[in-house]
Order: C-alpha cells, then sequence, then structure tokens
C-alpha cells in the first residue's frame, strides 16, 4: 500500500479525494492538514511515500514547502494538485523538487494514475500541462520581470491583481499586513513599477495568470479605488 499525505486547504477536497484513494484498493491515507505551516510536523510524523499538495494554502507557501521537504525528506515524493495551471507555477514546482503536477480538473482516474506512476519514482504531467512546460522550454523570456520574483512574492502579486486588499492577503497567509506591504514593496522594486495598475497591466498582457476576468474587475477596482 502506498502511504498518502492529502494537504489541502478544502475538507470538501480532501474528502474528495479520500474517497477516490479508498475506491482504488492501493492506498493508505496516513494523514491530512489544511495549514501549510503543519505539513512538515506532520511528515515527519506520519512518514508518507507521497505527499498529494495544494499549491495555495494558508501559512506556507506551497512552491518553498516543495524545497524544504525535498532537503528534510529526500525519499518523499510530491504530487501537486492545484488550481494553477499557469506555466510559471509548474516549472517553479518542478525546479523545487515536485515529482507530478496536476490541476484540480483531472478525472478521478488521472489522479489515480499520476499517485501510483509517482510512487514508483517516475514524473508525471498531463498531457495539458507538458505542452505548456514544452512551450516554456522553446519560449526565451527568462529576463521578464516576473520571472525575478520569489516565490512568496509571485503569491502576493497574483492576490494584489486580483484586487485583494493587505488584511485580505495576510489574513491569507497567515503574516501581517505588514509583512504584505514589504512584499509589495519588493514586487514593485524588482517589476521597476510605480502602482497597482500597472501590475495589473502587466499581468493582463503577458497572460502569466490565467484568471482573466478575476484580473479585470481587480483593475476596475484598484482604478475605482484610486480615483476616490
Amino acid at each position: 500500500m502506498t502511504r498518502v499525505m492529502i494537504a489541502d486547504d478544502h475538507a470538501v477536497v480532501r474528502d474528495g479525494i479520500k474517497h477516490i484513494l479508498e475506491g482504488a484498493g492501493t492506498f493508505d491515507v496516513v494523514g491530512e492538514v489544511a495549514d501549510g505551516a503543519q505539513i512538515p510536523a506532520l511528515v515527519r510524523d506520519c512518514s508518507p511515500n507521497v505527499l498529494l499538495l495544494d499549491l495555495s494554502m494558508p501559512g506556507r507557501n506551497g512552491l518553498e514547502l516543495i524545497q524544504i521537504l525535498r532537503d528534510a525528506h529526500p525519499g518523499l515524493r510530491v504530487l501537486v494538485l492545484t488550481m494553477h495551471s499557469e506555466e510559471q507555477y509548474i516549472v517553479r514546482a518542478f525546479q523545487a523538487g515536485a515529482a507530478g503536477y496536476l490541476t484540480k480538473e483531472s478525472a478521478a482516474e488521472e489522479l489515480v494514475t499520476a499517485l501510483e506512476h509517482v510512487a514508483r519514482g517516475g514524473t508525471y504531467v498531463s498531457h495539458s500541462i507538458a505542452g505548456k512546460l514544452a512551450s516554456s522550454f522553446r519560449t526565451d523570456c527568462g529576463d521578464a520581470p516576473h520571472r525575478h520574483l520569489s516565490n512568496r512574492e509571485l503569491e502576493v502579486y497574483h492576490r494584489l491583481v486580483r484586487g485583494e486588499t493587505l488584511t485580505v492577503i495576510a489574513d491569507a497567509l497567515c503574516v501581517s499586513p505588514k509583512t504584505v506591504s514589504t512584499y509589495k514593496m519588493r514586487i514593485m522594486e524588482k517589476m521597476q513599477m510605480s502602482g497597482d495598475v500597472q501590475l495589473v497591466r502587466y499581468a493582463l498582457r503577458n497572460h502569466i495568470f490565467e484568471d482573466g476576468e478575476d484580473l479585470r474587475q481587480g483593475a476596475a477596482a484598484i482604478r475605482f479605488s484610486t480615483r476616490t
């Protein structure tokens, strides 16, 4: 039996995954966690073979966690299961040490296949993800401003351009608004931009986040707030 730990902050998602894995008959769910800060300790206590990890969790950035776990538990296999299908998240996850990457739109059968493949020591990506990886290798954009952001800065940037306030972002990431403000300052410095509207326009123009409608609504909210 493959020992699996599930890390996702939504209980309904965890319950659905457990149901799928129980039906497969070859997995033993040894732990589940809803807060990223608790993952390292639970991995140590439960000793899973595979960690099924959402990238967007409170308490700790998923990309940072992959790096931490890779160093502390070299034998642990990490399969990312996330809503993020953007190329920069995919590339960064594999650079951090992930063994596989799936989006939450994947079918139950593909999740089982991916877990089995990763548990045997392989690397798994869906066809759509593989296409984006190939495209990123063909495109020379290493000097693009957003490429210089850290994993946490990228997450804060994404939330900023969706129109989330510093307080909302701080609550989601379990940090202080002052810390988020510091991240925002670093983002603007690295990207050489002076305001929120520029950040949103850059994201839309370069298609670095795929939730385009959310970004457009965020841009409208930011423009309105700057006029009042």
